[in-house]
């Protein structure tokens, strides 16, 4: 981060909100009173940086994946959908410059492999890193504390197998590790370093069809993904959520001869955390909850249970917690692809609306992929986002994507 100079007394609370804000593109809180005061309906977790989509190729589909063909960042998507590869081994290695209009040296980086280890299983890795750059620390004396560099880090491995020909399971598990804090000491707490452990639980179907008289395959996926304990950056302190995220999608891929082939698909994506109630003042101005239920109350199973229900707007704020991802990707002869996507989600639950375009080259074993975010709102630090990812194809038949 590009600050010069920073009061410590102002350290975690700029920095929490950047961090937020670096993964979703905005920055806001949860809450809505009731005096007139008026608060946004975003959802907050913890360790949003998971939710980023880490490829170009889904990227530039306006960040649909749960049920495309299967690649080497299924491990992100879909974890099941590996159990569908063909390829003995595949890596792949994504870079992202992240909300560079907002802070100028945020960035995601990402790798991911996998391993096939007979005709139905498969397993598979991923390193997510995410950079929040460099702060310079001081004071309230303007005393340099010199400078740090916060950042988070995710390692996941995967196991998938394929069940018949046409349908598949898959987990993974993941290490999560935030450090934002570098150890300062803040309200009278010493800070540190927060760690989690969470699973992913998928499951793909596909099957070969014909659709417009025209040769073709259709899936569908399913992924839950970020199960696991609340995180913490204080000790005894308050602990938040993770982003468990509910994704469920489709696509159908139509061949209209040997040269061409393209493809259409949808996610549609929910949190399954708890949403943020409505809070109201008493007569001692001590702030109280009006409708819905106080979030440090519930336990992680009962969050998960209860995200499907528990919005103070009732049904209506439920479906608004729904956010879609729509995409398109055409190739030619197997070598050269363009895509274009869009991804929606409600004013009061974030707001990020973008157009996503891309292209993707095949050559040999190897696929470049490039990604460009086109922001809807005016000013969005989502704007001008790139995304690059390089990936190997160790072949042993050729599949398409």
């Amino acid at each position: 981060m590009s600050f010069k100079r920073l009061p410590l007394r102002f350290f975690f609370e700029v920095l929490f909100s950047i961090s937020g804000a670096a993964a979703y593109g905005q920055v806001g809180g949860g809450g809505t009173t009731t005096d007139g005061r008026e608060g946004t309906r975003i959802i907050n977790t913890g360790v949003p940086f998971l939710l980023i989509a880490p490829d170009a190729r889904s990227g530039a589909m306006g960040d649909v994946g749960v049920a495309l063909s299967a690649d080497a960042n299924s491990v992100h998507w879909n974890p099941s959908k590996l159990a569908f590869m063909e390829n003995k081994n595949g890596v792949s290695l994504s870079y992202s410059p992240w909300l560079q209009k907002l802070v100028p040296d945020i960035s995601l980086s990402y790798f991911s492999a996998y391993h096939r280890l007979d005709d139905r299983n498969t397993v598979g890795m991923s390193l997510r890193f995410f950079s929040l750059g460099q702060i310079q620390l001081i004071d309230v004396n303007r005393n340099d504390l010199g400078t740090y560099s916060p950042s988070e880090l995710a390692l996941d491995g995967t196991f998938a197998r394929k069940f018949g020909e046409n349908f598949s399971l898959g987990t993974a598990f993941r290490f999560i590790y935030s450090n934002l804090s570098n150890g300062q000491f803040s309200s009278g707490q010493d800070t540190k370093a927060g760690t989690a452990l969470a699973a992913d639980i998928s499951g793909y179907y596909r099957k070969g069809t014909v659709l417009f008289g025209k040769d073709a395959r259709i899936s569908t996926g399913l992924n839950i993904s970020n199960i696991g304990n609340k995180i913490s950056y204080v000790e005894n302190g308050n602990k938040v959520f993770l982003p468990t995220n509910f994704k469920l999608g489709g696509a159908a891929t139509i061949y209209p001869d040997a040269m061409n082939e393209l493809t259409f698909a949808l996610d549609l994506n929910k949190l399954l955390v708890p949403s943020p109630p409505v809070y109201g003042l008493d007569a001692n101005n001590q702030v109280y909850i009006v409708q819905g239920r106080d979030p440090s109350s519930l336990s992680v199973p009962a969050a998960i249970f209860s995200s499907f229900g528990d919005a103070p707007g009732g049904l209506k704020e439920e479906l608004q917690e729904i956010s879609y991802s729509a995409g398109l990707e055409y190739w030619y002869n197997k070598q050269f692809a363009v895509r274009s996507g869009y991804f929606y989600e409600n004013p009061d639950k974030g707001d990020r609306q973008y157009l996503t375009l891309g292209a993707g080259l095949r050559y040999n074993v190897f696929n470049l992929d490039f990604a460009y975010t086109v922001a809807s709102q005016k000013n969005s630090p989502l704007a001008n986002t790139l995304r690059f990812s390089l990936v190997f194809n160790f072949k042993t038949k050729q599949e398409g994507r």
